[in-house]
């Protein structure tokens, strides 16, 4: 079954005090997430965060950092704060690869190392299977 409306519960990697770590829905960037800060109300950009919600941020990029490397070996992290299309507070941590890597019968292949991430292949989709395996398998190095 090919996921078309996305219902990002579903990919919910895991739940923090202040933050949710979700499995992004495309795919193209093996191991794709993004962090949601649940509660936003009077924070006006990413660099507004403060204290403990700040200290739990970097606490999260770290460990889905070194659950990425231990999964997928990506050669380059990068990170987006843009929230254009979403003005909810959100950080993107894009693993970035030099080679191919394999997972669940399906090869990845990063076609704009070197470069931005973006624009990135919006027609990349996965089997929704296959995303539920990438999320369980950042799941459990959680």
């Amino acid at each position: 079954m090919i996921m078309k409306e996305i219902d990002y519960e579903q990919l919910k990697i895991k739940s923090y005090e202040h933050w949710d770590v979700y499995l992004h829905e495309n795919q193209c960037y093996l191991g794709r997430v993004f962090v949601l800060l649940k509660n936003d109300e009077g924070v006006e950009d990413f660099l507004s965060i403060e204290g403990d919600v700040r200290e739990e941020f970097f606490l999260i990029g770290e460990e889905v950092k070194a659950a990425l490397k231990i999964l997928f070996r990506p050669d380059k992290m990068n990170y987006s704060a843009m929230s254009n299309v979403s003005d909810k507070i959100h950080v993107h941590l894009v693993p970035r690869y030099k080679d191919v890597r394999e997972f669940g019968g399906v090869v990845f292949q990063d076609q704009r190392w070197g470069k931005n991430y973006a624009p990135y292949d919006r027609s990349f989709v996965l089997d929704q299977s296959i995303l539920f395996q990438i999320r369980d398998a950042v799941k459990a190095q959680l």
